[in-house]
């Protein structure tokens, strides 16, 4: 996001973004604004009566003292200026209820706002564009932090209305003590110094928003840190010393152009105002003096005249709390629309309506003439891809990393869009079906599976997230997977959070999380989906477990379009069709038997992984099985 670089185009972003963060009214509530703008009001105008009731007792101690007036002269401007102070206070305590009460409203729906833009596209290329990830990633973070939020902003611009209203009250004072060019000038003095701190704070915001891919990666290093994630392989690689210098050396850039600007920022310029803003209250305090000794007024209008010049001098104070919630508000609030239009300039291909999901049967799935590449690659993952896979049957992918297996699935299930070419199931381009019902019939075990913090019910439920509830399916998808006995000795069963991080919490394996994801592809089956795909179904498995997989493997793709990818050939020739990609196209396809008599590259990959196993053919289980 460019900042702009001069002083109107900087004041017309600041006010935009006050303007949105004013528009979260609805948000916050109607009723609760109008009792903030109250308090706010009543903390503004309750100093202005303390001081003139406490001027007034200072002009009436000296004639009560003479017995020239009676004690009743004194107790009831002191009683005033008790009861304006009480009343203070307890605005002041009520006001930051109600802030705290506004700032939790508009974060909810801030919140809801940086969701649903997360949410928004069905397709996954927006989350892998670095630029969209700076924006998420400082729209996150600033939501973090209580007094750095939208709703903070929103408290804040309540709040400052009563350093405002307190200004123009104690503005008019001075005018009716001093005269109208001393209540203006003053009025200067605070208008400088204000002019000076927000736009100090606003450059020095904005600076911070500059370095915001440096940031991410400082968020990055301090998560690996802190995390249990990367604990064990930091310390078993002695990894521990170069994070921490790492870490230093990508905060130090991070805090090289904030410290600059902070230069900038605070030297000559302040200079200057608090140079211009001092002569402004020397002039309006002279003239005060001169008019006392004139005659002009008594004690209680010097009084009052003091009081009220050290009042405006005080509201030009270094950054309120008002001051920096709004202005960091506003910029979380900017780095959230920043994020929704990045967002939005990944325009999501719409669903043209054309066609229905095929429905109840599993469909025939053709690649044809398909071209797709990642932004800045230097070469396109499929060029011209060619692919048939039989309606009912398994069709297996093989091929070195990077050949595009897993990208060929992502395009399957409508997470990329092609190039070029088309995807069809049963002759309908599925471009031409609503995405949801198309991914309704998908059934994807991810080699990157998510591991929800939630419960084992949850977890594989999720694949049918509308049969949620089908206590008796998740039993059954759980069987299938060779989970439910341990998922039934867990402390809550089905309803334990798998978490450490949760009271009574257990985390499970890496071939228990293996089987959960398994089981969570099934439950899909179990509702509809008739398309199942496995990226390394049992990466994490152990030999018997992956044994007893492959065993049932037949009984769980019956009748399913089945697409199986695994590194280990010998689980691949249990499908009826090998593909063997290579460099974006079909190099090699058939069966196990047709592919090995062929001579070709699978042979050879065969016969390189066979010899593996040569001397241990208990090591690989489908051998077991096969043989």
């Amino acid at each position: 996001m460019t900042a702009p670089t001069t002083s109107a185009g900087q004041w017309r972003e600041a006010a935009a973004a006050r303007l949105r963060i004013a528009r979260q009214l609805p948000a916050a509530g109607t009723a609760w604004t109008a009792v903030g703008l109250a308090l706010s009001v009543a903390r503004g105008v309750l100093p202005v009566v303390f001081a003139i009731a406490v001027s007034t007792t200072v002009g009436q101690i000296g004639p009560v003292l003479h017995a020239a007036a009676p004690p009743s002269r004194v107790w009831w401007p002191l009683a005033a200026a008790g009861a304006a102070l009480i009343a203070l206070q307890l605005a002041e305590a009520a006001q930051k209820a109600v802030g705290e009460q506004l700032s939790r409203r508009v974060d909810g729906h801030m919140y809801r706002r940086l969701i649903q833009a997360s949410l928004s596209t069905r397709e996954i290329t927006p989350l892998e564009d670095p630029a969209v990830l700076d924006e998420l990633g400082e729209a996150s973070h600033e939501l973090r932090f209580a007094f750095r939020t939208p709703g903070a902003a929103y408290a804040g611009l309540i709040a400052l209305v009563g350093p405002y209203t307190q200004v123009a009250g104690f503005t008019v004072v001075l005018a009716l003590v001093l005269g109208p060019w001393a209540a203006l000038v003053m009025l200067a003095v605070v208008l400088l110094f204000r002019h000076g701190q927000r736009g100090g704070l606003r450059r020095y915001a904005r600076v911070i928003r500059d370095v915001a891919a440096i940031r991410r990666e400082s968020r990055y290093l301090r998560g690996l840190a802190m995390g249990p994630a990367a604990a064990k392989e930091l310390r078993v690689f002695g990894l521990t010393g170069w994070l921490t210098e790492r870490y230093r050396h990508v905060y130090r850039r991070a805090l090289a152009p904030v410290w600059a600007e902070r230069r900038r920022i605070y030297l000559r310029p302040y200079l200057a105002y608090t140079a211009a803003g001092l002569l402004g209250v020397a002039a309006v305090l002279a003239l005060a003096g001169i008019r006392a000794a004139d005659g002009a007024y008594g004690l209680a209008g010097l009084a009052l005249v003091l009081q009220a010049v050290m009042a405006l001098i005080r509201l030009g104070e270094f950054y309120p709390d008002s001051d920096t919630q709004t202005q960091y508000g506003m910029n979380a609030e900017t780095a959230i629309t920043a994020f929704e239009t990045a967002m939005a300039r990944h325009p999501e291909p719409a669903d043209t309506g054309r066609s229905t999901a095929p429905a109840g049967t599993a469909p025939a799935i053709d690649f044809t003439g398909v071209r797709f590449g990642y932004p800045g690659a230097a070469a396109p993952v499929f060029d011209g891809l060619d692919l048939h896979i039989p309606a009912g049957r398994c069709t297996a992918l093989v091929g070195v990393n990077g050949a595009g297996k897993t990208t060929l699935v992502k395009l399957l299930a409508r997470l990329y869009s092609p190039g070029d070419g088309t995807v069809r199931a049963d002759g309908v381009d599925i471009a031409d079906l609503p995405a949801r019902d198309w991914q309704r019939r998908i059934a994807v075990v991810f080699q990157d599976f998510v591991r929800y913090e939630l419960s084992a019910a949850a977890n594989i439920g999720f694949g049918a997230v509308e049969h949620l509830g089908d206590r008796p399916g998740v039993r059954r998808a759980a069987d299938a997977a060779g989970l439910l006995d341990a998922l039934d000795a867990l402390p809550a069963g089905l309803d334990t959070v798998l978490s450490r991080a949760y009271d009574g919490g257990v985390d499970l394996s890496g071939g228990q999380w293996q089987r959960i994801a398994i089981a969570r592809a099934m439950f899909a089956l179990y509702h509809g989906s008739t398309v199942l795909v496995l990226d390394e179904p049992t990466a994490a498995l152990d030999v018997r477990a992956e044994a007893a997989f492959f065993a049932r493997f037949a009984e769980l793709t019956r009748g399913r379009t089945t697409l199986l990818i695994s590194h280990r050939l010998s689980s691949v020739r249990l499908a009826d069709q090998i593909v063997l990609l290579d460099q974006g196209r079909v190099a090699e396809q058939g069966s196990h038997d047709e592919l090995i008599a062929a001579g070709g590259r699978y042979a050879a990959m065969f016969a390189l992984q066979a010899e593996r196993f040569a001397d241990d053919p208990d090591s690989d289980p489908v051998a077991q099985k096969v043989g």
